[in-house]
């Protein structure tokens, strides 16, 4: 019984500890942000990276799960002749949890993976090491942009993912279901308010703060070798996965909350 306590033990003063180190890893890079000098063409690169070459994904993802959502809410408000209200469920489920949330897992996926691999490699090859030899902060010069990137380019992909949503929405219930252009567009711009389109902003701002800071901080503290690049790629998509969906709990408490 003593022993399993134990084990708890380790395990909770573990991740008290993993937390401590992230969000001490988290507040050194933000800090590098607003301190000289700024790498602009590393910030390009990363914005470049994560939210140009993002875009086919997120697009993707974002129209498909606006048709879903149309025939499968329309499926459902059928039992209770309540089908008008298909264009408002739509356009409150993208804008509020579906666009933010799932461009941030298809984000994490892709770019969180490759800045973990990245970093991870430059760390086993002594890269970094290299890097304060020759007096330049590894924080400053490749954590730094890479979280300004994130803040900045996933609420720019999430207000892509909200207009393709809806608008993948619209074309099933246009012409599938049978519902008329005028109405559903009047349905959608009078249900719509500047509050859930600016709270699923706030989230990708948050959710893209969360990946890179995943992505960067599991690569930094990789070792290893091979071995440890692949466990450190594996964990920052996982843990950044599982922060999106907790934090959207905690951001939507806090906006929505009555």
């Amino acid at each position: 019984m003593l022993d399993f306590l134990a084990a708890i033990g380790r395990g909770v003063l573990g991740a008290c500890r993993g937390a401590g180190a992230v969000a001490v890893f988290g507040i050194e890079g933000l800090s590098h942000i607003v301190r000289p000098p700024f790498f602009g063409r590393l910030f390009g690169r990363a914005l470049l990276e994560i939210g140009f070459f993002s875009l086919p994904v997120v697009a993707m993802t974002a129209v498909f799960t606006g048709m879903v959502l149309a025939l499968q809410s329309y499926t459902g408000f059928s039992r209770f002749s309540a089908q008008g209200a298909v264009a408002n469920l739509v356009v409150l489920s993208v804008t509020r949890e579906l666009g933010p949330v799932l461009a941030g897992l298809m984000v994490a996926g892709r770019v969180g993976a490759a800045m973990a691999a990245e970093l991870g490699t430059m760390r086993v090859t002594d890269q970094i090491d290299a890097l304060s030899t020759l007096s330049t902060h590894p924080m400053k010069y490749l954590v730094a942009p890479r979280l300004l990137a994130g803040i900045v380019a996933l609420p720019l992909l999430v207000l892509i993912a909200d207009i393709l949503g809806v608008m993948g929405g619209f074309i099933v219930s246009t012409l599938k279901l049978g519902f008329n252009v005028s109405t559903y567009l009047t349905n959608t711009v009078n249900f719509v308010q500047t509050d859930d389109v600016v709270s699923g902003l706030v989230k990708a701002g948050v959710f893209g703060f969360l990946i890179a800071l995943m992505g960067c901080y599991q690569g930094y503290n990789s070792k290893g070798g091979a071995q440890g690049v692949g466990a450190a790629t594996t964990n920052a998509v996982v843990v950044a996965s599982i922060l999106i969906l907790a934090f959207d709990y905690v951001l939507t408490e806090m906006f929505f909350a009555r």
